[in-house]
């Protein structure tokens, strides 16, 4: 089953755009998915920023 997504409105330069659309057409695949997905890259390579929760590990260290 499909997750809930939520609408929100991103500005991207007229070379991403046409970048993407390029994509699109040769994989199918809709733009939005690609967004998406760099959104996750984003948030992995920034994830020891972001609040999160200790591992059990963690807390025997100190």
């Amino acid at each position: 089953m499909a997750r809930k997504k939520i609408s929100t409105t991103v500005y991207i330069t007229p070379e991403q755009n046409e970048q993407l659309k390029l994509l699109h057409q040769r994989t199918k695949v809709p733009v939005a998915v690609y967004i998406r997905e760099g959104i996750d890259l984003v948030l992995e390579q920034h994830k020891h920023e972001l609040p999160g929760q200790l591992t059990l590990d963690a807390g025997a260290k100190r």
